[in-house]
């Protein structure tokens, strides 16, 4: 079963960026990845899915297109979500998970492979 590790979350003040990792012991190559988040008290919602690696097909919610990034870092076998401009609503578990791109388009419920998250808290 595929596993997956999140990293780069923590506490951050309003305006300030963060770049969240996820990575496996496995090769990622193959899979397309996505990250999704859960606010407190909110359902798992999705950010951003980006298609196997030597595709150039991404996905990013309109909520937060305008601040969040989502990557590929192939030489070390991750995938990264760079938010900036960070707003205390962004506070939430932030999940990585892995599938095909039509599961990471589907939603939480398609049948991914999850990471455990990594906790992001915007706060003063």
């Amino acid at each position: 079963q595929l596993q997956l590790v999140e990293s780069g979350g923590g506490l951050v003040q309003p305006g300030g960026s963060l770049r969240l990792s996820c990575t496996s012991s496995t090769s990622l190559d193959n899979y397309s990845l996505g990250w999704f988040r859960q606010g407190p008290g909110m359902e798992r919602e999705g950010l951003g899915c980006i298609s196997v690696s030597g595709s150039s097909s991404t996905t990013i919610a309109r909520s937060i297109m305008d601040r969040f990034t989502i990557g590929r870092d192939e030489a070390n076998n991750s995938v990264y979500l760079q938010m900036n401009s960070l707003k205390p609503e962004d506070t939430g578990a932030y999940y990585c998970a892995a599938g095909t791109y039509m599961q990471c388009v589907g939603g939480p419920d398609s049948g991914l492979s999850w990471g455990q998250g990594t906790q992001v808290t915007v706060s003063s």
